[in-house]
């Protein structure tokens, strides 16, 4: 088929969007790892210095020498680790309840569940560290959740508000939508229950939409603030992302320092999206097909 003049401009303007739109977001990366192997002279420099006069790698080792980053890193893999498990074993089988079995009220109840995606995860915040420190025979609490610390300070309390949300839910949910309900039908046919049926026909079917709720999960939970930052207290519970507050004091921020701590704090994520990226599109893909 012969491309016409309008093809040839589509294409044409379509590789200059796309180049400028990698140049947009690429451009932070660059000057975080440019900033990582500067003095601090060359970080407060007036002028824009993208290669340093001499890579300074030694920036990396004095960033990791300060403070105990082996427990740090420990922390965050042990709290994402088990989250996403956890929660991708929550919304999967929600997601399947929801979108193949009915029942009465399964619609309110869904849209009851997408509320919690409008509201702000700052809104929540304080009831829901009172509940976590409200756990009785927690942390010295009696059997009405009182006189102790509950679960502040420990991994279940980092942990259990994370394990489930409405956007895994409704990812889940859309995706399982998509199925032929002659399926349901051959299970049945064939003798299995719904457990059977999630367990042996679309849990193994799910790997793209799984795929892609694990590396939102395990971005979200790695890189989660706010969070850590209520619910621990000394350096044995930091998480990395609290660490890197040690590169700041009251009157100088170590840019230098600081930077090469971030990358290193992010080669989990970059593996984990290195190695579900074939997957990681088609599931988002395929939750928006049904609704």
């Amino acid at each position: 088929m012969k491309k016409t003049k309008a093809d040839r401009r589509f294409r044409v303007l379509s590789a200059l969007f796309v180049t400028l739109l990698c140049l947009m977001t690429g451009f932070p990366l660059v000057m975080t790892i440019s900033v990582s192997l500067q003095t601090m002279s060359e970080v407060y420099s007036p002028d824009l210095n993208l290669i340093p006069d001499a890579l300074q790698f030694v920036n990396y080792k004095t960033a990791m020498t300060t403070g105990s980053w082996a427990r740090y890193f420990q922390n965050s893999l042990t709290v994402t680790v088990i989250t996403v498990v956890i929660s991708l074993v929550i919304n999967a089988m929600s997601g399947f309840v929801f979108a193949r079995i009915p029942f009465r009220g399964r619609e309110p109840l869904f849209m009851l569940i997408l509320i919690g995606m409008m509201i702000p995860a700052q809104v929540t915040l304080i009831p829901v560290f009172l509940l976590i420190r409200s756990v009785p025979f927690a942390g010295g609490n009696n059997w009405l959740g009182q006189g102790g610390t509950g679960l502040i300070n420990t991994y279940a309390g980092l942990i259990i508000p994370y394990i489930a949300g409405s956007f895994g839910v409704f990812l889940c949910r859309q995706f399982y939508m998509g199925f032929p309900t002659e399926l349901d039908d051959a299970a049945r046919i064939d003798g299995c229950g719904r457990l059977g049926q999630f367990f042996r026909i679309y849990l193994p079917l799910s790997g793209p939409v799984l795929a892609s709720l694990a590396v939102l999960k395990f971005t979200g939970t790695w890189n989660e603030y706010t969070w850590p930052l209520v619910m621990t207290s000394g350096d044995a519970m930091k998480t990395v992302q609290l660490a890197l507050g040690a590169f700041r004091n009251e009157g100088e921020v170590f840019w230098n320092q600081l930077m090469a701590a971030t990358l290193v704090s992010g080669v989990p994520i970059y593996l984990l999206f290195f190695f579900a990226q074939k997957h990681f599109v088609s599931g988002l893909l395929a939750g928006s097909v049904k609704g």
